[in-house]
């Protein structure tokens, strides 16, 4: 059975940093793409950062966290990392790992960050 479990949310002031986990278990991790989402409230889901299965392989990055997050993974710990530095307010939100494996995108039940002074 296919999990993702991310962890790592928190409640920071603004300029802080986090490092989101996410654990995955019942596929193949080394051979698929990773990557994360966020949610903020009412808003639609939006892509953060992906990486692709090998490494050192494809990273790409929402423009909106180009230099301050950072993503990586670890195949023999199958798990996919979100350091997160000088964070703001609008980074505020629900973190989700996923994985698309054809023909189904699988997410995790997210974790919260919450950025405030």
């Amino acid at each position: 059975q296919l999990q993702l479990v991310e962890s790592g949310g928190a409640v920071v002031q603004p300029g802080g940093s986090l490092r989101l986990s996410c654990a995955a278990s019942g596929f193949s991790f080394r051979t698929y793409t990773m990557t994360w989402y966020r949610q903020a409230p009412d808003q639609e889901r939006e892509l953060v950062a992906t990486i692709a299965a090998v490494v050192p392989g494809q990273i790409r990055y929402a423009n909106s966290v180009k230099g301050r997050f950072t993503i990586s993974r670890d195949n023999a710990r199958n798990t996919v990392y979100l350091q997160m530095t000088n964070l703001k307010p609008e980074d505020t939100g629900v973190y989700f790992c996923s994985v698309l494996i054809p023909p189904s995108r699988f997410f995790g039940q997210g974790t919260q960050v919450t950025v405030f002074s």
